[in-house]
């Protein structure tokens, strides 16, 4: 088969797509729960292939394939009019892609619980500022203890591709027998993994006094030692980032608040770290894969203004960390685009 290849459909095609959203991820998972996507994932396979491996009509799977095609999610290429001969491959990575994205836990799941429906067919209104989402909804910051529990879980129902990062560059990004302070470090579970990752380091988790109970469940759940994995409760809006660490992170932090708040948390960052001390940021910056990640959060919080989620582009942070008097500031690759820091 020819390399694959895939063009942007018209407004128009698009538009069909999205109003058959429901049926189009009705087909994906499908595809996945019958184990047709890891035969499409190597490809070619022919029609005849797939029906008789796994038991399917060829004439319900010729329209079944025509529904994966429009998506642009595979790609066919027929030499005959047998149905049978037909060959299909689909794009590098759906296999991967569907099972994070429709598979058991995944981050969109989680995210249902959210009342979206609350803006549903009303955003003419929350538009015009008439109509909002509630507080008993959501509230930015979280203020009661289900609020609190809800939004943290979530975070570390995500967490998944920045962990990627981390393990990619582990033994580069802080010294042996390290400090760290996770800035807004939710319930521990990032935490947790890095000292399942790294042996001889510490981490306290820096976060609203609420979240405390939290941390010290994912620490007993972890068999960890508070020294190991502390928790510091606080308020960054309101008090200096605590001093004594050899190493500072954000992780999904920095996005929630204006831009002055994020520049003012970089500074604060660099007056609580040592000399030679390493800050590290890890953001949803402002791509169309992001973009399109975080579409949910971009629809839920139309109805919010207390929270910004603003997806910016990386020239923002290191920016901000350069004029924050940090040096080397760079962009280490991964899932998520890790960007580090040193303070001179």
């Amino acid at each position: 088969m020819p390399p694959f290849t895939r063009e942007a459909p018209s407004p128009r095609a698009l538009l069909h797509l999205l109003f058959n959203g429901a049926r189009a991820m009705d087909v994906v998972e499908t595809a996945l729960k019958l184990g047709l996507l890891d035969a499409l994932e190597p490809g070619p396979v022919t029609l005849g292939e797939l029906a008789t491996k796994h038991g399917l009509v060829p004439k319900r799977l010729y329209k079944f394939l025509d529904c994966l095609e429009s998506l642009g999610l595979v790609q066919r290429e027929q030499t005959s009019d047998a149905l049978e001969a037909a060959r299909y491959r689909s794009v590098p990575g759906l296999r991967d892609a569907a099972r994070i994205v429709l598979g058991e836990g995944s981050l969109e799941r989680d995210r249902e619980k959210y009342d979206w429906k609350a803006l549903h067919g009303r955003l003419p209104e929350t538009l015009h500022g008439e109509h909002s989402m509630s507080a008993t909804s959501f509230d930015w910051p979280p203020r009661t203890p289900e609020q609190v529990e809800g939004f943290e879980a979530s975070m570390a129902a995500g967490l998944g591709p920045i962990l990627e990062t981390f393990r990619a560059h582990a033994g580069t990004l802080w010294p042996s027998e390290s400090r760290l302070l996770d800035v807004g470090g939710g319930d521990g579970t990032l935490a947790e993994a890095l000292l399942r990752q790294h042996p001889t380091l510490a981490v306290d988790v820096y976060n609203l006094p609420a979240t405390e109970a939290l941390v010290t469940r994912t620490r007993e759940r972890a068999g960890l030692s508070p020294k190991r994995l502390g928790f510091v409760g606080g308020d960054f809006l309101k008090e200096p980032l605590p001093r004594g660490y050899d190493a500072l992170s954000f992780v999904r932090v920095l996005h929630d608040w204006p831009a002055e708040v994020a520049r003012s948390l970089m500074q604060a960052a660099f007056a609580a770290l040592p000399s030679g001390g390493r800050v590290l940021i890890c953001e949803e910056f402002r791509t169309p894969e992001r973009l399109a990640a975080q579409f949910f959060w971009s629809y839920f919080l139309i109805g919010v203004d207390t929270c910004v989620s603003r997806l910016r582009e990386v020239e923002f942070y290191l920016e901000g960390l350069t004029g924050a008097g940090f040096t080397d500031a760079h962009v280490l690759p991964g899932p998520f685009e890790l960007v580090v820091a040193q303070k001179p």
